[in-house]
């Protein structure tokens, strides 16, 4: 086979649907592997996997990462030379709710991907990790070079998690392995449960939205386009070892084995009150404000260094928040007909 298949998991999902369409258009087969669970309308989901569906070179496979056979069977099947591993129980707030479910899907579901590239050949993983494994620190922008030992919720923790399992089997078994630190990333197809929809929902219904720390809230909101031209970049961009690494002085953002973390933000925190103004500037209508206190979990601010990024594949996401609005204002219109 000249093209073999990479796998995009979650490819159902906002960025999964996003990478596979990109690697699509570039000519990659892609198998898309998805469980469409209900955490948010499965509408949504078969909407994005209806328009994938129309590339002949688009498989979809529905299937629950933490079902041990199944997994195993799909990568003894298409041995895949690249995976790109997006699915995940996302979600902050639904972490202090439903626990069991972050544990089935980011930390089960993590160990059968593992295991499939363990054992059939994969040349190269990477999985999304996220800017809330930061967690208490303070100092700003979140660099990769910093400890990352103090996550503050269980989503946080799984993520961090992740980045240990796959150091541990990139050392064990020599698996290249990157991990991709997403910054509140927004933009069409995007999730309802993120901010940038329920906002625009909420004022195109004439509901009020809910702004916690008083609406004090800086966000390093990043535009789709720039996580996948990252994510893109980076599938060519196979870590090595690096040889500078010291156990005496470790770097926490790379290894001995060929594991590496990148931050994929917009350098760039956008205060939160801005970006309703700009909905509202886009929506022709204003915002019913309601201030609430700061969540469990939540941190007032994010902002990614992404030198490392920058440095190694030679980009850095531009895409600013005036753009991305407007053209996230476009899409909900056309898909809900507003």
């Amino acid at each position: 086979m000249s093209n073999p298949a990479i796998l995009v998991t979650g490819a159902a999902g906002f960025i999964g649907f996003h990478v596979s369409q990109r690697l699509l258009q570039a000519g990659r087969a892609v198998v898309g592997l998805d469980n469409l669970n209900d955490y948010y309308d499965p509408a949504l989901k078969q909407a994005r996997l209806d328009v994938l569906g129309n590339d002949p070179r688009f498989r979809f496979v529905r299937l629950d990462l933490a079902d041990q056979d199944g997994m195993t069977a799909l990568f003894a099947r298409e041995r895949f030379p690249v995976v790109v591993h997006l699915a995940a129980q996302a979600g902050v707030r639904y972490s202090l709710q439903n626990p069991h479910a972050y544990m089935t899907s980011n930390y089960t579901g993590f160990a059968n991907v593992l295991e499939g590239c363990r054992h059939h050949g994969c040349g190269h993983l990477l999985y999304a990790s996220s800017s809330s494994v930061y967690g208490s620190n303070t100092r700003l922008p979140f660099s990769v070079q910093d400890s990352v030992d103090h996550p503050i919720s269980l989503y946080a923790a799984s993520k961090k998690a992740n980045e240990l399992m796959a150091h541990a089997y990139s050392h064990l078994f020599r698996i290249p392995v990157t991990g991709l630190r997403f910054f509140t990333v927004y933009g069409p197809w995007g999730r309802p449960d993120m901010a940038m929809y329920l906002f625009t929902k909420a004022i195109v219904e004439g509901r009020p939205i809910k702004l916690f720390n008083d609406g004090n809230m800086r966000r390093d909101f990043t535009y789709v386009d720039d996580i996948v031209e990252a994510i893109v970049r980076l599938i060519d961009h196979v870590p090595q070892p690096d040889p500078a690494w010291d156990g005496a002085r470790p770097n926490p953002a790379t290894s001995s084995a060929p594991w590496r973390v990148y931050n994929i933000g917009n350098n760039r925190p956008e205060e939160l009150m801005h970006v309703v103004a700009l909905l509202e500037q886009e929506l022709g209508r204003n915002a019913l404000k309601e201030l609430l206190p700061m969540q469990p979990g939540d941190v007032p601010a994010t902002f990614a260094d992404v030198d490392d990024l920058t440095r190694d594949v030679g980009f850095r996401p531009s895409t600013s928040i005036e753009q991305g609005v407007r053209k996230f204002v476009q899409w909900y219109r056309d898909y809900h007909r507003v």
